[in-house]
């Protein structure tokens, strides 16, 4: 009777061992694998996309479920901005509202949303996070976001060649004579100038056209 009892207890004791076993199988064959950009730069008032994919090794339903949320710089505190189950759901509220758009297809691993007028102000970490039961478990990826002007990139630019414009017409009007080296030096500036002025002018170009990242 006692070994009948101490084999029983065994056969408890090896139960929770198989059902952790099985957990574990189950973690590891119904997992999500997420993808997304690790950093993202964007321009002021230029749309920006947030692109964010995904693997499950269950078919897409009904009850899939998708959340991006941002993080401020410097901050721990994490913010909803939209949410996504058969309809999109963008926040009502916060800096975001009316600014975030779905551009994504579940059907085809597409997670992706867009930030329309983007300022400065939105920079920071954005994380996008799926669940397909049973696929639940799953990384979740972070972007950085580095929102920019791109008038200021011309203006320091514009900033410099004026200034050594002025350097080289008060030279100029000094009246003494340039030594070879001197000579060589204003060559070269002036093929840096109009290297410069051939990339504001591009830069311009840009500026002026309807211009939108590819992504």
């Amino acid at each position: 009777m006692q070994q009948r009892g101490a084999a029983g207890s065994r056969g408890c004791a090896l139960f929770p061992l198989l059902g952790v076993l099985f957990f574990q199988g189950v973690y590891i064959v119904l997992s999500l694998e997420i993808h997304a950009d690790a950093h993202v730069r964007g321009y002021v008032g230029e749309k920006i996309k947030l692109k964010c994919t995904f693997k499950s090794t269950s078919d897409v339903t009904d009850k899939l479920t998708i959340d991006w949320t941002y993080r401020p710089p410097s901050s721990s505190r994490t913010v909803s901005i939209f949410h996504y189950q058969s309809f999109q759901y963008p926040t009502t509220a916060g800096t975001f509202r009316d600014r975030i758009s779905w551009v994504g297809n579940v059907y085809k691993g597409d997670a992706s949303i867009s930030i329309s007028n983007p300022t400065i102000k939105d920079n920071g970490t954005f994380s996008c996070a799926v669940k397909n039961p049973p696929d639940v478990h799953h990384n979740i990826p972070m972007t950085e976001l580095t929102v920019t002007e791109r008038a200021v990139v011309v203006a320091l630019l514009l900033v410099r060649m004026g200034r050594k414009a002025a350097g080289l017409k008060k030279r100029s009007r000094s009246g003494y004579k340039k030594s070879s080296i001197e000579v060589s030096d204003d060559t070269d500036q002036e093929e840096e100038e109009a290297c410069m002025a051939r990339l504001c002018i591009r830069c311009a170009e840009c500026l002026d056209s309807d211009y939108e990242e590819t992504y």
